[in-house]
């Protein structure tokens, strides 16, 4: 067995919370990987595992990539993940989530919560109340906040345009063949932007129907979901699951850029320096997807309005240039650089 303290993933992490409320069946585990730059922030995730592990793990990896998400999105804020284990039937009530609420509001502010798989608004709204430690709540038309989904893929693809210009030295995204994974709110707004300049889209989706409703939304073609990693194309954008790329798969990559939403894209950190060792431009996947959690956070803080959080949201491919730059003049790949970047900026260079 091991302790949390033993398993690869801590990196002196502040706060690791174990949340136990036998009334209403909720377990949880709250991470708080940094307050340095502010209040621990990222969303909680609504999982079933296997092994209750691995919603430890989870929790570990994704509150570090908050971290660093926050840090170099240049948010005041520090980082955070929840996971609540959901049972088989992934059985949701207003008590679990009244539990739930009543643990983050005991940290006292050290972490905020918000929108993660597998949650809903109208769970947050459950959630929201027993704490005031929450974001992503539904707003009126026009104010910041409510679904971080278009916010990322606006991000999402402004790094994706970015990595182009970099890496093929094109200015616009017509005439490209884009391989999207996922069709979800990410993948989705990716894919309208794209087709509106005149991309060429492949998608896939675990979820067939979903992929048939993007794909004759945008003229997209549908592939399997084994095939999506080795087609060739200019752009692969993972917008799913994250650890797709692995030692086997960048070996059969067939595109010069891989950009896109997903977390934790790269399996092992050795991953990053394979991806660079083939020549493949890497955007670093925390960096290019903030869009939401800079939303969020501008909602949370109430530092600023819809066009304060779209002009945040635009200087995420300068971030993306001044990483590849420092990538080029140093011979480190990009996911190194990115790293080294954010553990500066939250004290632990």
């Amino acid at each position: 067995m091991h302790s949390p303290w033993d398993y690869p993933d801590f990196d002196d992490h502040e706060i690791v919370h174990f949340v136990t409320d036998p009334a209403s069946g909720l377990r949880a585990v709250i991470c708080v990987h940094s307050t340095h730059l502010g209040p621990g922030a990222g969303g909680v995730r609504f999982w079933h595992y296997a092994e209750s592990g691995e919603a430890l793990r989870d929790a570990l990896r994704l509150s570090r990539g908050m971290s660093f998400k926050n840090a170099m999105a240049g948010l005041p804020l520090g980082g955070g993940k929840a996971v609540v284990l959901a049972d088989a039937a992934r059985t949701k009530t207003p008590e679990l989530f009244a539990a739930y609420g009543r643990a983050v509001e005991g940290l006292g502010g050290a972490y905020v919560t918000a929108e993660d798989v597998g949650i809903t608004v109208a769970d947050l709204v459950q959630v929201s109340k027993q704490t005031r430690h929450i974001a992503g709540l539904p707003v009126a038309e026009g104010a910041v906040g409510g679904d971080p989904g278009p916010h990322t893929s606006y991000g999402v693809f402004l790094g994706i345009k970015a990595a182009v210009r970099r890496g093929l030295g094109k200015d616009s995204l017509s005439g490209l063949h884009l391989a999207i994974q996922g069709a979800g709110s990410v993948a989705g707004g990716v894919a309208r932007r794209a087709a509106e300049e005149g991309a060429r889209i492949s998608l896939t989706d675990l979820d067939r129907a979903r992929a048939e409703k993007l794909a004759g939304e945008v003229g997209a073609t549908i592939v399997d979901p084994a095939e999506i990693m080795t087609l060739e194309a200019d752009v692969l954008s993972p917008n799913a699951l994250g650890a797709i790329l692995t030692e086997e798969t960048i070996a059969a990559l067939r595109v010069p850029v891989v950009a896109g939403g997903a977390n934790n894209q790269l399996a092992t950190r050795e991953d990053g320096q394979r991806i660079h060792q083939r020549n493949i431009l890497y955007a670093p996947d925390y960096v290019i997807n903030a869009g939401g959690i800079i939303n969020v956070s501008t909602e949370y803080l109430q530092d600023g309005d819809r066009e304060t959080v779209r002009g945040r949201i635009e200087q995420i491919p300068v971030r993306l240039e001044q990483i590849w730059s420092e990538s080029a003049e140093t011979g480190r790949n990009p996911a190194e650089v990115a790293d080294a970047m954010a553990m500066r900026l939250i004290g632990r260079g």
